[in-house]
Formats: C-alpha cells, sequence, structure tokens
C-alpha cells in the first residue's frame, strides 16, 4: 500500500475506532469479543482500503463488517479454542443498583437471542438506525427487519418474564 493510502487508513480506524468498539461490545456483550470483532473488520478492510476507501458511506460499509463478523462468528465457532482447563474465579460482588441489575438481566436475555435477531435489535434500538439502513446492512429487505424486530422482542421479553418469576420465587 503506497504511504497516502495507508496514512489514510491509520487515520479513518483512528477516528472510527471508538464507535466500532462501542458497537461491538453491545451486539456481543464482552469487551474482549468486541476487540476481535473490530480487529478482524479493520484487517479486512486493511487488505482492501485501496479499492473501498472511496466508497460514499464508508462509515456504513465497515459498521455492516463488524455485524456481519459478529453474525458469522456463530457459524465459525467449531474453530475457537478454549484458552482455560476450567473457568476463573468469579468475582465477589457487592449489592448491585437496580440500573445494574437491570442492565445484567437484559444483557443476559439479550444473549439468548438469536444471533441475527440480537444484531436487529442492537442496530434499531441501541444504535438507533432506521429499518431501510439495518436492511442494507444485513443484506435483506425491510420487511425482514421488522419481522426480525417483532419476534426479537418476543423472546426478549420472554426471557426477561422468565428472569423476573425466577427472583420473585427467591424472595427478592
Amino acid at each position: 500500500m503506497r504511504a497516502e493510502a495507508q496514512r489514510e487508513y491509520v487515520e479513518y480506524v483512528t477516528g472510527a475506532m471508538p464507535s466500532l468498539r462501542r458497537l461491538a461490545y453491545v451486539l456481543c456483550g464482552d469487551e474482549h469479543r468486541a476487540d476481535d470483532l473490530v480487529q478482524q473488520a479493520i484487517t479486512k478492510l486493511y487488505v482492501s482500503w485501496q479499492r473501498i476507501r472511496d466508497v460514499e458511506h464508508l462509515d456504513q460499509y465497515v459498521r455492516t463488517m463488524v455485524v456481519r463478523g459478529f453474525i458469522d462468528e456463530r457459524r465459525r465457532s467449531w474453530f475457537q479454542t478454549k484458552l482455560m482447563a476450567a473457568p476463573p474465579d468469579t468475582p465477589v460482588r457487592g449489592e448491585p443498583t437496580a440500573g445494574v441489575e437491570e442492565a445484567i438481566v437484559l444483557r443476559a436475555a439479550l444473549a439468548k437471542v438469536p444471533r441475527r435477531q440480537q444484531a436487529v435489535l442492537v442496530l434499531r434500538f441501541l444504535c438507533d438506525l432506521p429499518v431501510d439502513e439495518v436492511a442494507t446492512m444485513l443484506d435483506c429487505s425491510p420487511g425482514t427487519v421488522k419481522s426480525q424486530t417483532a419476534r426479537g422482542l418476543a423472546t426478549l421479553r420472554r426471557y426477561v418474564e422468565e428472569t423476573d418469576l425466577a427472583d420473585t420465587r427467591k424472595g427478592r
């Protein structure tokens, strides 16, 4: 890559990195996986930078790369390597505040929603993207985005209600 093109790439990635990390974290809920998703996307971007650096909506193009990487992650899960024989010790937590507890319940419920529906919910409600833009990012029709949104919200509600019922039975 020429020095000018490489400078443009570094400049673009430096500016886009915070929003890409935020998007990836919201999608997967894990800092390390989010970093991996972003790294994968910017690596692909580097390889094809000469060809796509003048794309009209480059930010949308790169966000699409992150979202598709997240969705495809489950398909490639067979090759992931476990680095630990046993899970690490879990930290002892104090009493969480109500907002933190709700966020934990919501994150756990969102993780149970199928990947594509999870991506649609995050893009529609947390990134506040319109249906047409989400459809473009996921390479599907606007009707599919709407149906995936409805199904995802129904699944999310079901999991949240199950969690609330379990907490009620424990005497909370």
